[in-house]
């Protein structure tokens, strides 16, 4: 997969204020706030930097987090995980693989088939209905 890599201030023009706190710096949305924490539609949510398609929506569910919540993204070359100490915890977080957004965290507690949860930020995602 081709990485894509812009400067700061590219990412800044390309982005909402709240999409860059959250993709470029690691932030994160205030939890029931995000615009997809509780969408029900067929479709796919894909990453709102570069446009890559992460998680289909048969695998959102409710998780009762306050973020939109997937057990498997549409695959796993789409997503990366990284080792996160930061906050004093330690967590694993959650990245686009193209473009190095900050998608949110997995946490091993999901449902079936997988037992993960993928917690992420919905300013990070745009969506795609079917």
């Amino acid at each position: 997969m081709d990485k894509i890599r812009r400067s700061d201030e590219e990412w800044r023009r390309s982005l909402t204020p709240e999409q860059y706190r959250i993709l470029r710096e690691k932030g994160t949305e205030r939890p029931y706030t995000g615009q997809y924490t509780e969408t029900a539609t067929p479709g796919v949510y894909l990453c709102a930097a570069c446009g890559l398609e992460l998680f289909p929506s048969e695998t959102k569910f409710d998780s009762g987090c306050g973020w939109p919540s997937f057990y498997d993204p549409l695959t796993s070359e789409n997503v990366e995980e990284h080792e996160d100490r930061s906050h004093g915890m330690v967590r694993t977080e959650v990245t686009c693989s193209r473009c190095g957004g900050h998608l949110g965290h997995v946490f091993p507690d999901g449902p079936t088939p997988t037992g993960l949860r993928y917690c992420i930020n919905s300013a990070s995602l745009r969506f795609n209905k079917k």
